[in-house]
């Protein structure tokens, strides 16, 4: 079984310029990475960014003269008496609203869910 050699390793000159100059500047080790990320990200991610606003672009389509037409000519005629009346009707089954309370049975409980004080 070969042993371990008694020698060190030693890097080359090169190699510990490089490790001395990115210690002295961890954005080259941390920030420039990162950042190449997030750019490379962005333009990769477009391309579903792009397909989301098509498929929606999709589902919407222009009406032709035809069915404008068609459209104004089954519109409803508004009376504003009659929304004026149709509104007061909402608001007045909004004003007159009770508060009713619903009795539940339950067990050793009373109305408020305490328990029930024996006297």
């Amino acid at each position: 079984m070969p042993t371990f050699q008694s020698k060190p390793y030693r890097q080359s000159k090169a190699t510990s310029a490089i490790n001395h100059t990115l210690r002295r500047h961890p954005f080259a080790t941390f920030g420039l990475p990162f950042l190449t990320i997030m750019v490379i990200a962005s333009f990769g991610l477009s391309t579903f960014t792009q397909t989301k606003y098509d498929r929606a672009d999709g589902k919407v389509r222009e009406l032709d003269k035809k069915e404008q037409l068609q459209i104004q000519k089954n519109k409803k005629p508004v009376d504003l008496r009659e929304e004026y009346f149709r509104l007061q009707s909402k608001d007045h089954e909004l004003e007159n609203w009770e508060n009713k309370r619903i009795r539940r049975d339950i067990a050793g409980l009373d109305e408020w869910n305490m328990p029930l004080q024996k006297k």
